[in-house]
């Protein structure tokens, strides 16, 4: 009752509402002390985008919804794990949205490619009318996988990101399909498509220079989701570790999933717990203002984020990750190796060099933007997430 009470500025201070433990914080990769990183924490969390149900948003297709209230959650939560990935790619995992603080350009850039109209890469109108194509209508409810292959054909369009995004089916990352992927020879657009008006024109974080762009154009930075179904009704516990160490991994974007037609996306955890960022809030719209300034506040969280038991979770998620470089997908491969041999961890997903025998065609799959997996996906998304093939011990 007394946390009701409380301005977000004292909750700044305060942070009542999370637990005084010797248990590490693990937000998205990072590493925190509850009794000496406080601030830090919630900074950490303020500065992830967080997207919400919104009212009075242009009609989807014209006629359509002008709110996502009761049906728009889980596409929110793809909303946010996805802008994770562009803040990764286009800002950096250091950054930090500081309240009334001036920020660079490119923040604005990530924040447009969501905001809620049609011409917006990654709008919840993208998303909705793209669904149709995934047999799911306008306003209807999404599962993570869905969300997943909507926001893959989605990102062909940014160009400005230039992302290679990748959905690992059947519980199995292909390295090699990656690979290709990522190493295809489609020009770099980078910050080409969208040059910075600073003097110094960044590219991937870098100063320009031709010899270093040609170089970094040899690796797509990598967004991969995995859609897994971690039990029947209820997460199967021998997953809860491995799901625990993904948060650990610099590499991470965080989960969607949830609770049954109820999304979430988990950022990260502390002790038995899952922290997360809540989408089941109605905002209004947000319009540019005259000046082209978009108020941008109601786009972090600025309250401690919610906790729930991972015993809770629905045992249908998406995992994410991001890798900017080739170095940073070889790394993670190792440490999906090493994270086999954890005790009393089972694996969630598998990691194999080829495609097996018993996979479909692999030239049918993720070589072209356009390539449509409409026939396998057919076969996992049905019924949304019943056909998944269920991992048991």
């Amino acid at each position: 009752l007394f946390l009701a009470t409380l301005t977000y500025d004292t909750l700044r201070f305060e942070y009542e509402d999370f637990p005084e433990t010797k248990e590490p914080v693990w937000i998205l990769g990072r590493k925190y002390s509850v009794f000496t990183e406080k601030e830090e924490i919630l900074l950490d969390v303020t500065s992830r985008l967080w997207f919400t149900y919104r009212k009075n948003f242009p009609a989807i297709g014209g006629t359509g919804p002008t709110s996502d209230t009761g049906w728009g959650c889980m596409l929110r939560c793809g909303q946010m794990i996805f802008a994770q990935a562009l803040v990764c790619r286009h800002l950096g995992r250091d950054w930090r949205w500081i309240k009334g603080k001036r920020q660079m350009d490119n923040y604005f850039n990530v924040l447009n490619a969501f905001i809620d109209k049609k011409d917006s890469y990654y709008s919840i109108h993208q998303i909705a009318q793209m669904g149709v194509g995934e047999g799911k209508s306008i306003g209807q409810w999404y599962g993570p996988n869905t969300v997943a292959q909507v926001l893959k054909k989605l990102a062909t369009f940014d160009t400005w990101s230039s992302l290679a995004v990748h959905i690992a089916m059947d519980n199995t990352v292909v390295m090699e399909e990656i690979r290709r992927l990522c190493q295809s020879n489609v020009p770099c657009a980078g910050a080409a498509a969208c040059p910075a008006p600073e003097s110094d024109v960044l590219y991937n974080g870098c100063p320009e220079d031709v010899g270093l762009r040609e170089r970094l154009a040899l690796w797509k930075p990598l967004v991969l989701l995995i859609p897994l179904r971690l039990g029947l009704t209820e997460i199967n516990e021998a997953y809860i570790e491995t799901l625990k160490h993904c948060f650990m991994m610099p590499q991470s974007l965080g989960v969607i999933g949830g609770k049954p037609n109820s999304a979430h996306y988990f950022i990260g955890y502390v002790g038995e717990e899952l922290i997360y960022l809540d989408p089941h809030t109605t905002q209004p719209a947000v319009e540019p203002s005259e000046s082209g300034c978009l108020p941008d506040e109601s786009f972090h969280c600025q309250h401690p984020p919610c906790r729930m038991s991972i015993a809770e979770l629905d045992p249908s998620i998406a995992v994410g990750f991001f890798c900017n470089t080739e170095a940073d997908f070889n790394d993670w491969c190792q440490q999906i190796k090493k994270l086999s041999l954890v005790r009393g961890a089972l694996p969630m997903f598998e990691l194999v060099e080829r495609q097996p025998s018993h996979f479909s065609n692999p030239d049918v799959l993720n070589l072209t933007p356009d390539s449509s997996d409409a026939d396998r996906l057919e076969r996992f998304f049905d019924s949304e997430d019943e056909d998944f093939e269920i991992l048991s011990l």
